[in-house]
């Protein structure tokens, strides 16, 4: 059967996934990593911030499509209908994806998971990414700062080239920091090193994180001793990414206790931070290598709970 670029197979409900056959429009360096960007226009609208994407690679390097977090959509403009992925090279695969012409045609199967909740108060959100993990949370910040949210952001990596678009960062967000461990751009550290003094400068309320699992429990494992709800968008391997295969599963603690297996692709890729049983997990945080406060409006006085932010989860 010939394909046709922005050919669609099915047409289920507004919430359910799609097959798009998407045409290339850009393939290009993003810093150290790589940007690409295809034509969807019925996954485009139906893409919110967290959720990712599956693409096909060429057969031969694998029969498994490619999980990938969705970096920005447009849905306006000459650019209308398009998705952006962010990613690194990591095998033949992805390899694969860089040698893609404009004009090829990408088999792409989306949106999956859950997206971020948006808070349901109007509060100041922290953002806090690591390396090309970082790339959904320009797309959150767009979605926050068009209801009206202050967003501020962490953006680290471990070095200044692996600092994802630092210029996009700055328009994004009110303020921005920025964190290496070598120290090549800004402070010298971790994210988390920075968490809490930007939090209190920012009078952050809630928190949201992307980036490495050992980045994210830290940041959870910060989030809980400051009492700063936070949701993050986990990196785990999503051999399917429509929850048959169980290879993503994550202990996540109920809200009466129970710790039970949940899948990233399915049930997530974003959760509670607070709610993940990080010491059943694997992942561990190895040793480590002036902003101005603005007013903020803010209904709620204290702490809000996660009910009061996003309601039942």
């Amino acid at each position: 059967m010939s394909r046709r670029a922005g050919q669609v197979e099915g047409r289920p409900d507004a919430d359910a996934p799609v097959r798009v056959i998407g045409e290339v429009l850009a393939r290009r360096r993003e810093g150290a990593y790589w940007l690409l960007s295809f034509s969807a226009p019925e996954l485009a609208d139906r893409a919110r911030p967290g959720q990712f994407v599956e693409i096909a690679v060429e057969q031969k390097y694998s029969l498994l499509r490619r999980p990938f977090s969705i970096a920005r959509v447009s849905r306006q403009g000459p650019a209308a209908g398009t998705v952006d992925v962010v990613f690194d090279v990591g095998g033949p695969g992805t390899e694969w994806l860089t040698q893609l012409a404009l004009h090829d045609l990408v088999d792409v199967v989306g949106p999956l998971g859950t997206p971020f909740p948006l808070p349901k108060r109007r509060v100041p959100c922290l953002l806090i990414g690591g390396g090309y993990g970082a790339a959904p949370l320009f797309y959150l910040a767009e979605e926050l700062t068009r209801e009206g949210l202050r967003v501020d952001m962490i953006i680290g990596a471990a070095t200044r080239e692996r600092i994802l678009n630092p210029i996009e960062a700055k328009r994004a967000s009110a303020t921005v920091t920025f964190t290496t461990e070598d120290g090549s751009h800004g402070v010298q550290g971790r994210v988390t090193d920075v968490l809490a003094q930007t939090a209190e400068t920012c009078r952050s309320a809630v928190v949201y994180a992307c980036g490495p699992m050992p980045m994210l429990r830290a940041v959870s494992e910060a989030c809980a001793e400051l009492e700063l709800p936070v949701q993050v968008a986990v990196e785990e391997h999503m051999a399917c990414g429509v929850g048959v295969c169980f290879t993503c599963v994550l202990p996540v603690r109920g809200k009466d206790g129970e710790v039970r297996m949940r899948r990233a692709c399915l049930d997530g890729p974003v959760f509670n931070g607070a709610r993940i049983a990080w010491d059943e997990t694997r992942f561990e945080l190895g040793p480590p290598p002036d902003v101005e406060e603005d007013e903020v409006e803010d209904e709620a006085s204290g702490r809000l709970t996660d009910d009061e932010l996003w309601g039942e989860q």
